[in-house]
C-alpha cells in the first residue's frame, strides 16, 4: 500500500469514528511530532502493540479486503503486570470491505456491530488439518444464545449485537455492500497477532508500504523503524 493511501484512510477512520461518538484514546491524534517527543514513554505500548494498523493484507485490493484497526488495549502472554488481561479493538469498516478468511488458535473474541452499517459474517469450523469444514454446522453463541448455522452461510449481525467467536473457528466478516461504512468492535483474550493469525487465503498480517509521502502517523508494527525506538 502506499503511505499517502494509509493516512488518507486513517483520516477518514477518526472522522467516522467522531461522527459515530467514538473517541480513542488520547496517543491516537498524535502528530508526528507528538510520537518523537514521547518516545521515551512508549515502551509498554510499544510492546503491547497498540495503536493505528492498516493493511491490504498484501492482497492489493483495498476496497474489497482489507482493516483499519486500532488496538485500545492488550496484555501481554507470560507477563500479568503488562497492559490488561484482555484485548479491546475497534475495527473501521469502509462500505463493501471485508477481512480475509481466518481462525485463531488460542484468542475468543466478541465481534460487535457498534456502528453504521451492517455486519456480515460467514464461520466454518476448522478440520484437524487446518482445511475449513465445508459441511458441518457451526455451533456458536450470538450475544450469550446459542446458534446453528450452515458452514458459510452469510448472516447479518444488527446493531449492539455481538458474536463469540472461539479458536479454530473460521470466520469472515465485513460491512455488507450497500449498507455504508461499520464500526465493529473487537473485545478478546489477550490478542497476538504475530503468532495467532491462521488465514485460509494467501495473505501477508502486514502490509509492504510505498513511502511515497512523509510518515504523520505510525503504525503500531513499525515503532522501531520510524520512531528508532
Amino acid at each position: 500500500m502506499k503511505r499517502s493511501d494509509i493516512e488518507k484512510s486513517i483520516g477518514w477512520a477518526k472522522e467516522f469514528l467522531g461522527e459515530c461518538g467514538f473517541r480513542l484514546p488520547e496517543f491516537a491524534y498524535w502528530s508526528i511530532g507528538d510520537w518523537q517527543a514521547n518516545q521515551h514513554r512508549i515502551g509498554l505500548l510499544k510492546r503491547l502493540g497498540l495503536g493505528w494498523d492498516v493493511t491490504d493484507y498484501g492482497m492489493g485490493n483495498f476496497e474489497e479486503v482489507g482493516s483499519i484497526l486500532f488496538t485500545i488495549r492488550n496484555g501481554l502472554y507470560g507477563d500479568a503486570n503488562a497492559g490488561t488481561p484482555y484485548a479491546e479493538k475497534v475495527i473501521v469498516i469502509p462500505d463493501g470491505q471485508r477481512l480475509p478468511m481466518h481462525y485463531h488458535a488460542s484468542k475468543t473474541e466478541d465481534i460487535i456491530n457498534r456502528s453504521g452499517g451492517q455486519l456480515f459474517m460467514k464461520l466454518y469450523n476448522a478440520l484437524p488439518d487446518g482445511e475449513p469444514d465445508y459441511e458441518s454446522d457451526v455451533s456458536v453463541f450470538r450475544d450469550g444464545i446459542l446458534y446453528e448455522t450452515p458452514a458459510g452461510e452469510e448472516f447479518l449481525v444488527g446493531t449492539g449485537c455481538s458474536v463469540s467467536l472461539t479458536p479454530r473457528l473460521y470466520h469472515i466478516f465485513g460491512a455488507k455492500k450497500g449498507s455504508g461504512p461499520l464500526l465493529v468492535g473487537e473485545v478478546s483474550s489477550i490478542n497476538d497477532d504475530k503468532t495467532d493469525n491462521y488465514f485460509y487465503e494467501q495473505v501477508a498480517r502486514f502490509t509492504t508500504i510505498e513511502e511515497d509521502i512523509p510518515v504523520a502517523v505510525p503504525l503500531c508494527n513499525e515503532y522501531d523503524r520510524i520512531l528508532g525506538i
